[in-house]
């Protein structure tokens, strides 16, 4: 696409409202190009026969639908797919379809590589480039649906499953095969710190001219931006995860460096604050289980105590191994004992199970193709680090 056209993949329905307003059309316009391009997955403006033809040649000359490119597919024994995404840039960001009995979960990124440098973290050791822009973090979407459509599973978004079990033909490979139910911004990047975007992308996510999501589906992880989990409260309606991993500042430092500028009592309140936004809203927090490290009663009693200050339930997630990682999985009967700590205190705990590992992409491993502007992987690299 020309350098002087826009994406419209870039443009939640409030824009596209005024893209087209700003060219004296009318503001409908915008519901029926956003139905052709994310419901009915067309791109060609020539196509989209509901709108005149010379609007179609205006289109045509002026805008375009931008999507990264597949360079490779990967699927896991357990069904698992994950996708690595060239951007225009020359970058690439993995995108992951977790398919379940009761849903199939996409886990997107947000960034190229991760600002953030969680020592647990396969991601983290790639550095950092930059933001992802609206139409790269949809086009995840778009594009799994695509590819998962090609297969045979064709089922429209709806706000909620379908009431009734999938025919044969649409449960092919598995009741839990079908099109995405729910989007996770778990990937690749800190979501909060692509603020604007990554809002645009979870509105499109949610409209009804669009994928239609709930609220309830939509979902965003952080490892604690306290400020903008402030301004998410005030400015778009979705599931809140904190990825925690440990019940104090001193630990959690090592951890999660972020902590250092907001700590777990400024998270904690914040985590409140969001809950208190809307009635029955619980907060998830994400707990990593690493040997000997995070992992034993005492840290579960002292998790316990934090727990019941927000309306929460917890995810302990086993500790998905990398090359050169430095830590080890916590063994099953740990991570059990750990967990009675927590639900014998009246919290919601459950263990995670691990998927994808056997293609890299469980929780923690996404690593793409990132030109590492921040020097961060050199650096470890020249200390003997080594990476993934």
């Amino acid at each position: 696409m020309a350098q002087d056209k826009v994406n419209l993949l870039n443009f939640d329905r409030r824009a596209l409202e005024a893209f087209f307003t700003a060219q004296g059309e009318k503001a409908f316009r915008a519901s029926q190009i956003m139905k052709w391009v994310h419901q009915r997955g067309v791109t060609d403006f020539a196509a989209m026969t509901d709108l005149s033809k010379a609007l179609r040649a205006r289109l045509q000359e002026q805008a375009g639908v931008v999507l990264p490119e597949v360079i490779h597919r990967q699927r896991s024994r357990d069904g698992t797919r994950k996708w690595l995404l060239r951007l225009a840039d020359g970058n690439a960001v993995e995108t992951v379809f977790i398919p379940e009995s009761d849903r199939s979960t996409l886990c997107v990124s947000s960034q190229v590589g991760c600002s953030l440098n969680c020592s647990f973290c396969s991601t983290a050791r790639q550095g950092y480039n930059r933001n992802l822009e609206t139409g790269e973090i949809v086009a995840q979407l778009w594009i799994a649906r695509q590819e998962l459509s090609r297969e045979g599973l064709v089922r429209q978004a709806t706000r909620e499953p379908a009431a009734n079990p999938d025919p044969p033909s649409m449960a092919r490979e598995g009741a839990g095969l079908r099109l995405v139910t729910n989007v996770v911004l778990m990937g690749m990047g800190e979501p909060l710190l692509n603020f604007e975007a990554v809002v645009r992308a979870m509105r499109l996510m949610m409209d009804d001219h669009a994928y239609g999501l709930s609220r309830r589906r939509v979902t965003l992880s952080t490892a604690g931006v306290v400020p903008a989990i402030d301004r998410l409260r005030e400015t778009c309606d979705v599931s809140l995860a904190v990825s925690l991993h440990a019940p104090d500042d001193a630990l959690r430092d090592r951890l999660v460096p972020l902590n250092r500028k907001y700590p777990i009592a400024e998270l904690m309140a914040a985590c409140r604050r969001y809950a208190a936004a809307a009635p029955r809203r619980r907060i998830t927090f994400e707990y990593v289980m690493l040997a000997g490290v995070n992992d034993s009663p005492a840290h579960a009693r002292r998790l316990l105590a934090l727990m019941r200050t927000v309306p929460s339930k917890v995810n302990l997630i086993p500790f998905n191994p990398f090359p050169g990682a430095p830590y080890r999985c916590s063994p099953p009967p740990v991570i059990d004992a750990f967990r009675e700590v927590l639900v014998a205190g009246g919290i919601t705990t459950v263990t995670r199970k691990t998927r994808g590992g056997d293609i890299a992409a469980a929780c923690g491993q996404l690593v793409g193709e990132v030109r590492d502007r921040t020097r961060r992987s050199l650096r470890m690299a020249v200390a003997g680090i080594s990476g993934p």
